[in-house]
């Protein structure tokens, strides 16, 4: 008896065909670049018996959750010195645009533990962007490579190079000690 080495075939199904393009019609194109820490201000349409309003909400990412159509984020912000959460689903239509103020720099996936910090001490420092850190390392390497003796030797060596030029210097201007 020789077994198949084939592996079975599967029909496709075409109904999810149809889910994944009636899903690609509604996904957003305008949404930025989001992260944990980052400081965004959300404008969500918020709708009151006949009356319909924006309102905005500026706070933390703490979490991005899902993809596609279900993604969403929670954000959080202290409001009257108490801590208000709130998830927006990123893909409905109820939100109006999605600004992000400031990049935040942190190293977890969800900042659980900024719930436990109040004031200042929940506060996040900024990222900086690539080019701008590389560049930054890059126009200080040189000082911070340099040890004290290297410093002195290199002082030493601009004095003793330039002191042609100082001798032209002194003999241009006048001497007051004569």
């Amino acid at each position: 008896m020789a077994r198949s080495l084939r592996l079975p075939t599967t029909k496709v199904d075409p109904s999810v065909n149809v889910l994944d393009e009636i899903v690609s019609d509604q996904l957003r194109t305008d949404l930025p670049e989001l992260a944990a820490g980052d400081t965004v201000r959300v404008s969500a349409k918020v709708i009151e018996g006949t009356r319909e309003r924006i309102q905005v909400f500026e706070g933390i990412v703490m979490r991005l959750r899902g993809g596609g159509i279900t993604r969403s984020i929670t954000v959080r912000r202290i409001a009257s010195g108490v801590g208000v959460e709130r998830t927006f689903k990123v893909n409905s239509p109820r939100i109006e645009r999605i600004e992000v103020m400031r990049h935040g720099q942190v190293r977890r996936a969800q900042l659980y533990f900024l719930r436990k910090r109040v004031g200042k001490a929940a506060t996040l420092r900024e990222r900086r962007p690539k080019a701008q850190a590389a560049g930054a390392a890059a126009a200080g390497s040189k000082t911070k490579a340099r040890g004290s003796k290297a410093k002195a030797t290199a002082a030493k060596a601009e004095t003793s190079g330039s002191t042609a030029a100082k001798a032209e210097a002194s003999a241009q201007t006048p001497d007051s000690k004569a």
